[in-house]
């Protein structure tokens, strides 16, 4: 089971900098991401969505493979490339998945101006390692969470020993 998770940092290169920790972790299989998104709340009160993927880039790409599977069969490998290229685009385009927009801009707007949050989807996680990786050297406040009452709590208490807080 997939767990969001949203933990807000004082400005957005924090955020942007901890997704990019994330990011490495993610290489070594410490935690599969669905999605991550950085949320930031402009001085001038305007909510902004940072995206971490191209959900168009990887259909157009598996379109591509696919239309050239196809043409091959036609002999015009080229042309079914294109057009599967296309085709896959435009469902890319047309298809939103991970965490729901209107949920990220309405959290944003309880941010303080100048602030950020990291939104994330986690398909999977060894917790302890990537707290521990963190080592709460970014200031983060857990801000919302799908988990139960008692994993919530006891990553709050987790965070905050990592930083010092509590």
């Amino acid at each position: 089971m997939s767990q969001l998770i949203a933990v807000a940092y004082p400005d957005v290169s924090t955020a942007q900098t901890v997704l990019e920790k994330l990011a490495g972790m993610q290489k070594r299989e410490l935690i599969k991401l669905g999605d991550a998104v950085v949320v930031e709340r402009r001085e001038d009160g305007k909510v902004k969505l940072h995206q971490s993927t191209s959900l168009v880039g990887v259909s157009a790409a598996g379109g591509a493979i696919w239309g050239g599977l196809i043409g091959l069969l036609f002999f015009a490998p080229l042309l079914g490339m294109a057009v599967g290229a296309a085709a896959g685009a435009a469902g890319g385009a047309m298809t939103d998945i991970g965490v729901d927009d209107s949920f990220m801009k309405e959290l944003g707007t309880e941010l303080s101006p100048g602030s950020a949050a990291l939104v994330l989807l986690v398909l999977s996680a060894t917790e302890d390692k990537v707290l521990e990786e963190l080592g709460g050297q970014y200031q983060g406040k857990l801000l919302q969470t799908n988990l139960s009452a008692e994993d919530e709590q006891r990553l709050r208490e987790s965070i905050d020993a990592h930083t010092g807080q509590g």
